[in-house]
This record gives C-alpha cells, sequence and structure tokens, in this order.
C-alpha cells in the first residue's frame, strides 16, 4: 500500500457556465506569459526598447504552437490515422500532445520574421529569451498532470504521481517524468542565467546553451517514459533527437565563440530620431551633425584669420572680386 503519492486531478476540465477551462492551456498561456515578462526584462537590460519582446513573440508563440502539433502528429500518426482513429482529433490540440521540438522550430522561425520586420538581431533576441523558454516549459509539463500524461515506469516512491483508468492506461503510481522535467527546466533556467552573466554570452550562445542542457535532461528522462513511441534501433525517437540537437548546440556554441567572440554591442536600432525626438540635427555619414559645421562666411563680413594681429579684421572678398 502507497503512504504517499501526488494525486493527479480527476478532471483536466473546469466548466466555468458553458466556457471550458482547461490545466493544459492555462498552464501554457502562464508559460508564454513568464518568458515574456524575464525576456523583457533581459532585452531592456541589454539595451533594447520595453514591449519589443512581446512584439516578436506575437509572431513567435502562433508559430510554435504549430510546429508543436506538428511535430507530435507526425511522430505519433498511429494515433490519429489508421483503422478505428478520427484524424480530427490531430486538431484538438487542448487534448494535450505539443513536440518542443517542433515548437522550437518553427517558433524560431516566427521570430525571425518578428526580428525581421523590426531590423533586430534574431541571435540577440533568442539569448534574452533563452531563461524564459526553459521556464515556460516547466510551467507547460504541468499541462500534462492535468491530462495525466508524460509519465513513467511504476513505482512506490512516496513522490510517484497517481494516474487513474483510462484509454491506453492503467491505474497506479508512476515516475512523475513531468515533474522531473519541470524541475530540469527551472535548473536550465538558473544555469543559462549564471553563465549569462558570468561569461557575457551573446551572438546566440545563451540559446544554445539552453537548448545544449534541456537535451541532456530530456534524453535520460524519455529512457524512464512507458507511453508508446517509435523506436530507432531499440531507442525512443526523442532520445535520438536530443542527441542530435545536442550535438548541434555545443559546435555552435564552440564555432561562434571563436568567430564571434563577445557580446552585441547594440541589440536594436534607435528610430526615435535623437534623444528627444526632434531636438537633434541629422548626422552626416561620419557621424558628425550639421549643427557643428561653420557657416561659410557672408561677401562683405568682417573674417578673423588665425594669424591675423590682434585687433585686426579681414575682410572677406566681394563677390565677383578674385
Amino acid at each position: 500500500m502507497d503512504l504517499a503519492y501526488i494525486p493527479s486531478p480527476s478532471t483536466g476540465v473546469i466548466h466555468l457556465g458553458p466556457i471550458p477551462l482547461r490545466g493544459y492551456a492555462f498552464c501554457i498561456i502562464i508559460g508564454v506569459f513568464v518568458a515574456v515578462w524575464l525576456g523583457n526584462r533581459r532585452w531592456i537590460a541589454r539595451g533594447g526598447k520595453p514591449g519589443t519582446v512581446a512584439d516578436i513573440a506575437v509572431w513567435a508563440v502562433p508559430f510554435g504552437l504549430v510546429g508543436g502539433r506538428l511535430y507530435h502528429v507526425i511522430t505519433d500518426y498511429q494515433l490519429y490515422f489508421g483503422e478505428g482513429r478520427n484524424w480530427v482529433d490531430a486538431f484538438k490540440i487542448w487534448e494535450g500532445g505539443l513536440g518542443i521540438w517542433g515548437a522550437i522550430a518553427l517558433g524560431a522561425v516566427g521570430a525571425w520574421i518578428g526580428c525581421r520586420l523590426r531590423g533586430i538581431p534574431l541571435p540577440a533576441w533568442a539569448d534574452a529569451l533563452a531563461p524564459g523558454i526553459a521556464l515556460a516549459q516547466a510551467c507547460g509539463r504541468w499541462g500534462n498532470w492535468f491530462n495525466q500524461e508524460l509519465y513513467g515506469r511504476a513505482t512506490d516512491l512516496p513522490w510517484a504521481v497517481e494516474i487513474s483508468a483510462g484509454p491506453n492506461r492503467d491505474a497506479g503510481t508512476y515516475h512523475p517524468t513531468f515533474l522531473y522535467e519541470s524541475l530540469w527546466c527551472i535548473g536550465v533556467a538558473l544555469l543559462v542565467l549564471w553563465a549569462d552573466r558570468r561569461f557575457t554570452l551573446g551572438h546566440g550562445r545563451a540559446f544554445a546553451l539552453y537548448v545544449a542542457a534541456y537535451c541532456v535532461g530530456r534524453g535520460w528522462i524519455e529512457y524512464m517514459r512507458v507511453d508508446e513511441a517509435h523506436h530507432i534501433l531499440g531507442v525512443r525517437l526523442n532520445v535520438w533527437t536530443s542527441i542530435v540537437v545536442f550535438v548541434l548546440a555545443v559546435v555552435y556554441l564552440v564555432l561562434s565563440a571563436k568567430l564571434r567572440p563577445g557580446r552585441e554591442t547594440v541589440v536594436e536600432p534607435d528610430t526615435s530620431g535623437g534623444k528627444d525626438g526632434d531636438d537633434a540635427a541629422p548626422a552626416d555619414a561620419d557621424g558628425s551633425a550639421d549643427a557643428a559645421k561653420p557657416e561659410p562666411a557672408k561677401a562683405g563680413a568682417p573674417v578673423l584669420t588665425k594669424d591675423a594681429p590682434a585687433g585686426a579684421e579681414a575682410k572677406a572678398p566681394e563677390a565677383g572680386k578674385h
């Protein structure tokens, strides 16, 4: 008999009148707000403007949701297509099923579009968002708890999660791999914050560190899961994906540090037209302002020359005379 365990909610939906409030969606929304809030603070600290992170997130988040769902449906197509399956279920994102690999990949495409429209370097924006994305994943994993999914092998440990009987699952207590990954993501966020402050990471290296660190945790957590998954050479597909993405992230870290050391000095162009918007004079190509240039002498006006004796004046040549 288990003396202690983490109970699962009896339902993942709370009805507020005719409006269903789903725990899975609620956790994802919280995660998005956390990522944007922290990313905005980091962006401003690096010299960016308030609100820019949220403006680009308007592009990145929808792309990320679509990418995450596509990855899940493609890699777990047997759940939606074939005999006895309803392909319409592939669109029911509220029932769970988002692949982080697809979410990051397609979300990066959306972020690239937003950055291009604002004239912002994508690597700098990604560095600002990196720890926030990890915290967003930590929040989002609790959506799996509401749906009673993403658990591991059976166990009687005090922190086991209780799972009730349902489609494709048996009642019992299991390793709460959703909790393990949530805690791991919090650790990844703290690691990126520390490393960014200690080593002044730039040009996408903070984001690459987040990716590499997450892949390490995702790899060992995948080994504990018991849900249906595709295998290659006896290893779960997501483990192979973690290995490949980890290697790519480390290679980027090494090459980026050699080719582009340091950090970006300017992350967002100044389009205000000056300090107060109208007071600053336009600058020439060499960066000097027109107001700093002396005006040409008018015909007939006295001109003081450098070599003239004190009190002497030199007259400018009259128009038409040489």
